[in-house]
């Protein structure tokens, strides 16, 4: 089973950045696809950012082209979200998934394996 601890997440204003991590666990981690999606308030999960097994390929929400960047370190067995440009639109709980298969898409059943979700607040 793989298990999956977000952090990084705060309060910070319109334009700051934030960074995210992902920290996994499991024998598998290496060969699965990773995701960050995302819940603001009063609004059903949203897809962000997906990144293959071996950090070869990314996609991205239009919302989240251009200001925020996806990576994998698969030695520290850790996912990351680099968050820039920050809007009040942002805010949300970020979660970090793990695919069933070594590369995946937006959609949420393409991810067995869910954190728990890290708060980002972004103020006018």
């Amino acid at each position: 089973q793989v298990q999956l601890a977000e952090s990084g997440g705060g309060l910070v204003q319109a334009g700051a950045s934030l960074r995210l991590s992902c920290a996994a666990s499991g024998p598998t981690f290496n060969n699965l696809a990773m995701g960050w999606f995302r819940q603001p308030p009063g609004k059903e999960r949203e897809f962000v950012a997906t990144i293959n097994w071996r950090g070869s390929s990314t996609s991205y929400a239009a919302s989240a082209k251009g200001r925020f960047t996806i990576s994998r370190d698969n030695t520290a067995n850790t996912v990351y979200l680099q968050m820039n440009s920050l809007k009040p639109e942002d805010t949300a709980v970020y979660y970090c998934a793990a695919s069933q298969y070594g590369s995946a898409g937006a959609d949420t059943r393409g991810y067995a394996y869910w954190g728990q979700g890290t708060q980002v607040t972004v103020s006018s």
